[in-house]
């Protein structure tokens, strides 16, 4: 590029540019869902080595008292998380398919994988906290 260039607009397309739509918003989650599910195993996998080897105790306060609830929106955004990049790797196996890339369609099925991928947890969560159906 030439010292004297004032031209300042990005050089490739960026946020500014472009309109939010679901796909777009579906494609960030994903990302971070997928981020999520790295943690969250590297975290169980920690718990349950610890379990095996008896030194649970060492978290146990994580399941008592205030931590309890932290503990299990921890678990709760993980549950949303698997469910997110679930749904959403679906999605990829129909579009590596060759399926599936009309834009109004896509961003229809954004929107039903973004609201499923918080009622399914909702469900689980819900059956889980109230005992399932006694």
């Amino acid at each position: 590029m030439a010292s004297g260039n004032t031209d300042t607009r990005p050089l490739s397309p960026h946020l500014q540019v472009w309109r939010w739509h679901p796909t777009m918003l579906s494609s960030i989650f994903h990302r971070v869902s997928g981020i999520g599910n790295y943690l969250g195993a590297l975290a169980l996998t920690i718990w349950l080595v610890m379990l095996a080897t008896g030194t649970e105790g060492s978290v146990a306060f994580l399941f008592d008292g205030p931590m309890l609830w932290i503990t299990r929106l921890g678990l709760i955004l993980l549950t949303w998380s698997v469910s997110f990049h679930f749904l959403n790797g679906i999605r990829h196996l129909f579009w590596d398919a060759g399926m599936g890339f009309d834009p109004k369609a896509s961003n229809m099925r954004s929107v039903g994988i973004i609201v499923f991928s918080f009622v399914l947890p909702a469900i689980l969560w819900g059956f889980a906290l109230t005992g399932g159906a006694s």
